[in-house]
């Protein structure tokens, strides 16, 4: 009788074993066949982890690596689906990648930039870095899709941003103006326009053969005002959006990287400034068309350093 007993309980041992390792699968040494390295803040190759941080920092970094291939894999087979059932639906998915691709080599640029200044990392953790990643993203696939582009340039991309970057494959080949160097190395100093919401400055159009700098920062109002200190310093123009002239906003006007350089984007293509802030700011906003047009600033509300992601 025990006997029995014993065995149904190995039985059961066993299945839920089973059971445990099919829906939770273990990640190992063994398992790994992309060594990815890792490196310190300054970006140093360190030695082979010792220490229990290190070694979970490093397991998620190769694990990446690792399964970066199989993902990519993933996502083209529900990219292929989704135009498959759009083409069913007789639903209009917009170009294809080949056909961005040409739109790219064929489409001329306006003399305007937009840059995202990189020069912040050592202000961010590894998650907000990789928010910035993401809303560059966004800038870029926008732009691409933008019958009249603007000039996209990064600047100050350090070795945490190039770390940050090679998570998507084959970022070196996107349609952006990669500089390791500040943007006061690559552009004249009287075309640069820093835009921050803190400049008492309120822009209302945007000149050719000017860049425009976004700081791609996201430091949850940790370091309000650091853009316009670093452009009042650096001796060069800056400017704020005219959210307060044309729209009001039931929620703080916290705008991230990506809602500015659309903005940029939509006001460079000729749509009106309304217009344009209320196709570009989500629903959660609250935003709304001002029914009485004024001047006022309320600065201390507005950020455009990528914060609300």
């Amino acid at each position: 009788m025990n006997n029995s007993n014993d065995t149904t309980s190995k039985d059961c041992a066993t299945k839920s074993n089973e059971y445990d390792e099919r829906d939770f699968p273990q990640f190992s040494l063994f398992d790994i066949t992309i060594d990815s390295g890792l490196k310190d803040d300054d970006g140093n190759e360190i030695p082979r982890p010792f220490t229990k941080n290190q070694m979970r920092k490093w397991l998620k970094k190769v694990k990446w690596e690792n399964r970066k291939a199989e993902k990519r894999a993933t996502e083209k087979a529900r990219a292929k689906e989704r135009r498959r059932e759009a083409k069913e639906a007789n639903i209009d998915l917009g170009p294809n990648r080949k056909a961005l691709k040409k739109m790219k080599l064929e489409r001329p640029k306006r003399s305007t930039a937009i840059v995202i200044d990189l020069s912040f990392d050592h202000l961010m953790m590894e998650k907000d870095r990789f928010k910035v990643i993401k809303q560059i993203l966004r800038c870029y696939s926008i732009n691409r899709r933008s019958e009249t582009p603007v000039q996209f340039h990064i600047t100050s991309l350090g070795e945490k941003s190039k770390s940050d970057m090679s998570r998507h494959n084959g970022y070196e080949h996107w349609d952006i103006n990669y500089h390791e160097e500040p943007y006061l190395e690559v552009f004249p100093k009287e075309n640069i326009v820093y835009l921050t919401s803190e400049s008492n400055n309120v822009i209302e159009k945007f000149e050719e053969n000017t860049a425009y700098i976004i700081g791609g920062l996201v430091d949850h109002n940790k370091h309000k005002g650091l853009c316009h200190k670093i452009a009042e310093e650096q001796g060069i123009r800056h400017a704020q959006l005219p959210l307060d002239k044309y729209i009001n906003m039931k929620t703080r006007k916290v705008l991230t990287i990506d809602h500015v350089f659309e903005i940029v984007l939509r006001v460079c293509e000729g749509m009106p400034w309304q217009e344009a802030l209320l196709k570009v700011l989500p629903m959660r906003k609250g935003a709304y068309v001002c029914e009485n047009l004024s001047p006022s600033n309320s600065s201390n509300d507005i950020s455009c350093n990528g914060e609300d992601s």
